[in-house]
């Protein structure tokens, strides 16, 4: 096939044109003196510009969350796991002024911290398919890799090369569905859900028509499954028909409206297809993937994205899925709805976070540490006052359910004797112990569904945790390292009241708790293991445990 390369900008469509004038490079992100200085840490920025919308709004803030309860919504947001007793004992009496910032510190270089961002990523990415990029992941969080550099190996990456082994998974994993490939990644990378312009124009946002549509989905038309392995044709373009019956070939487009020209090349001889389509059998037995594309659409993808008159679609959906995971909301809700007329509920904040993480080159260690050591992330998630706020406003910590993995995990370590953890063991030591729990807590994680938005504690699961026999066995366990087993040792039942509440919950008992634990324990004095058992099993399936808060 012969080429001539003269890649450039294609004249704009009137509907692109439209989408340019109302997302400009300049309005995406707005101009530096618009903004708060950059030399602003994350933590104070985001404080500011949450409690002057606050302040506008006339709406007092929530207090500060206990210790106890920061120290375990901040463990289970970066490490995915409670406090073991402790833990949770030496931190809430700790006097240092400094201990938050320490706790963040350490946890963020634990190696629990990967662990628990390979999974959280793991099911953001491939949420919806049967393949997993936790290896991929467990790779490039350990050593901090840059998003957008992630964002290229996963969307180009190339299979022999170590690195990078696995990341293709993100394609591979939806390359027989390019309809769900296109929404998916136009979903995680650039907070953008497109499916309803395939069929027809958005009928609400001006922004999303079918040629927006297929001209995502021409970076990903030519891509190909060979044995396993992914290839990409050199040629070959996407048509579609309106409403109206129109057929119309589409153009190479970002979600901006940019219209990409390509190479013009001779379409390839008959020749010329069956001497590929040859190879490829071949390469396919030989298991082997196929040469990369010299022009690759999906190269030219990630290329257009990461312009800089593009890339604050890229910068700000990851600023945003964080913001959701770690807050319970999002700056723009839905999170995949981020268009003009459905604007962030803090717009300067969104820009000055997608302008801070470009500048350290796409660090989400470093926006994530910002994320959970500001004010608005410390607030209690207990409303005291009449007419509880939106959650759009940070006023208030939104509650949030655990996933499968956190909450198994906070199963496990709630069950175990609070002897597990000594009080002489240091941090790392603990860490690596707690690692053990978690990795013996997936075979019970598998038995839980993944929460999304507006989840519920379904039936399914209310009866799982009260008849299953396999769960009841993993968690009440009468040995020396369990819970039950250590409460059995305690003749005390105040003492053993406060070792429960305190190894379940990773806070202190209150006095209504110890009361009533305490009433239960005489009422069954002459069945006293069985009464133990239940206490254990009643914190345990409790609703606290479900929940981060």
């Amino acid at each position: 096939m012969k080429r001539r390369w003269n890649i450039a900008l294609a004249p704009l469509s009137i509907a692109s044109l439209v989408l340019a004038a109302l997302i400009t490079p300049g309005e995406a992100l707005r101009a530096d003196d618009a903004l708060l200085p950059a030399d602003r840490s994350i933590p104070e920025v985001i404080d500011h510009y949450i409690n002057a919308k606050l302040e506008r709004l006339n709406v007092q803030p929530a207090s500060p969350a206990s210790d106890a309860n920061l120290q375990r919504r901040t463990m289970l947001d970066l490490v995915g796991r409670i406090p073991a007793a402790v833990e949770a004992r030496q931190y809430t009496e700790s006097n240092e002024p400094a201990k938050r910032e320490q706790l963040v510190d350490r946890l963020l270089e634990s190696p629990a911290f990967v662990r628990h961002q390979a999974n959280e990523f793991d099911t953001l990415l491939m949420y919806g398919t049967k393949m997993s990029l936790n290896d991929y992941l467990q790779e490039a969080f350990a050593e901090n890799r840059p998003w957008d550099q992630m964002f290229r190996e996963m969307i180009v990456g190339q299979e022999d090369d170590q690195e990078q082994k696995g990341a293709i998974q993100f394609v591979k994993g939806r390359i027989d569905d390019l309809d769900k490939l296109v929404n998916d990644t136009s979903v995680v990378f650039f907070g953008v859900n497109v499916s309803c312009a395939q069929c027809h124009d958005h009928p609400l946002v001006l922004e999303w028509t079918q040629n927006h549509f297929y001209g995502m989905k021409s970076f990903f038309n030519r891509s190909f499954d060979n044995g396993g392995f992914l290839g990409e044709h050199e040629y070959g373009d996407v048509s579609y028909q309106t409403p109206s019956g129109e057929k119309r070939d589409a153009r190479l487009m970002f979600l901006t409206g940019t219209v990409l020209e390509e190479p013009e090349m001779e379409p390839p001889s008959e020749e010329e297809k069956k001497a590929q389509k040859k190879l490829l059998e071949e390469l396919k037995k030989q298991k082997k993937a196929p040469q990369p594309a010299e022009y690759s659409r999906r190269e030219r993808l990630v290329e257009i994205a990461l312009e800089v008159s593009q890339r604050e679609f890229f910068a700000k959906a990851i600023v945003n899925h964080l913001f959701y995971r770690f807050y319970g909301n999002g700056l723009v809700m839905p999170i995949d709805q981020m268009h003009p007329e459905n604007p962030p509920s803090h717009p300067e904040l969104m820009d000055w976070l997608a302008r801070d993480l470009i500048a350290h080159n796409y660090d989400l260690k470093r926006l994530i540490r910002g994320l959970v050591l500001s004010d608005a992330y410390a607030r209690s998630s207990r409303w005291l006052g009449e007419g509880r706020p939106l959650n759009s406003t940070f006023a208030v910590m939104t509650v949030r359910p655990l996933s499968p993995n956190q909450y198994a995990t906070t199963l496990k370590m709630g069950s175990m004797s609070p002897d597990h953890f000594e009080a002489g063991m240091t941090s790392d030591d603990i860490d690596n112990r707690a690692g053990g729990v978690a990795k013996n807590a997936s075979s019970i994680a598998r038995l839980f569904d993944q929460p999304r938005e507006d989840f519920q504690v379904s039936v399914t699961e209310a009866l799982l945790l009260s008849n299953s026999e396999r769960i009841a066995d993993d968690l009440l366990r009468d040995a020396n390292d369990s819970l039950v087993g250590k409460l059995k040792t305690i003749e005390d039942d105040r003492q053993l009241a406060e070792t429960a509440v305190l190894n379940v919950f990773a806070r202190p008992a209150d006095d209504e708790e110890v009361k009533q634990l305490t009433a239960y324990l005489a009422e069954r004095k002459d069945q006293r293991e069985a009464a133990i058992r239940q206490v254990v099993w009643a914190l345990l399936a409790a609703s606290e445990n479900r929940f981060n808060y």
